[in-house]
This record gives structure tokens, sequence and C-alpha cells, in this order.
């Protein structure tokens, strides 16, 4: 009986540790993620409306900034960055947009959604070319 709640214990330890452990791995892919973004935004060389406003690449990643403190408890993951700090205002409910160099405009949230998941791809490939060469070695 005694060993077999010395198993339980353990288990449960090392569950603990386990998931201590993954919610720092999604922390740091969290963070990077963010940070991604917002250099994307700040090299973009577009420009940002808000409120029907115009703003700079810089202007808009201080915004995004702002609004990601504000909601710093409620962002698990980069949607929710997307969904809390850069889709609308939240005094008006209207979208933010962007102008990008060609002279498309979009909805800023569909804009950066597609950029994260360029970032994700770029992401899994660096994975795999990982993969590949510690495979080599």
């Amino acid at each position: 009986m005694i060993k077999k709640l010395s198993l339980i214990g353990l288990c449960l330890l090392l569950g603990y540790t386990v998931q201590a452990d993954l919610e720092a791995a999604d922390s740091d892919d969290l963070s990077a993620a963010i940070n991604y973004l917002l250099a994307f935004v700040a090299e973009s060389d577009c420009t940002f409306f808000r409120n029907d406003r115009a703003h700079t690449a810089e202007e808009a990643v201080t915004h995004m900034q702002r609004k990601y403190d504000h909601f710093k408890n409620k962002i698990k993951t980069p949607e929710d960055f997307i969904r809390l700090a850069a889709t609308k205002s939240l005094l008006s409910g209207k979208p933010y947009m962007v102008k990008t160099k060609v002279g498309r405009l979009l909805k800023f949230e569909t804009w950066l959604l597609e950029a994260l998941e360029a970032y994700r791809q770029g992401q899994r490939g660096k994975t795999a070319n990982q993969h590949r060469q510690q495979s080599k070695q």
C-alpha cells in the first residue's frame, strides 16, 4: 500500500514538473511569436489605420505594446495577442486596417494572422532542418 502511494506521489510530482516545463516552453513560444509579430509590423513600411486615422509602423507597434500590457493576463496564445491587441478599437469597435506597400487595404487582424502562419511555417522548417542536421551527426 505504501509503495502504491509513493508511486502515485512520484507520478503526481513528475506530472507537475512536466506541466511546469510545458508551461515555460509555451511561454517562451508565445513571447517569441509576439516579438516576431511586433518586429514584422515595425519593419513593414506599411500604413496602419486606427479609427480612420493613419499611423506609422512605429506608432502601431507602440499601440500594440500598450494593449499587450493591458491584456497580458488574458493572452495565452499568439491568436489571443492578435485578437486583443491588434483587431479593433476598444472605444469605437472599428477594425484596425493596414495598407501594404503595394496598396492592398486589409484588416490588420487578417494581415497579422497571415504573418503568424508564415512564422509558424518557418519555425516548422527550422525544426525539421535542425532535426535532419542532428541526425547526420
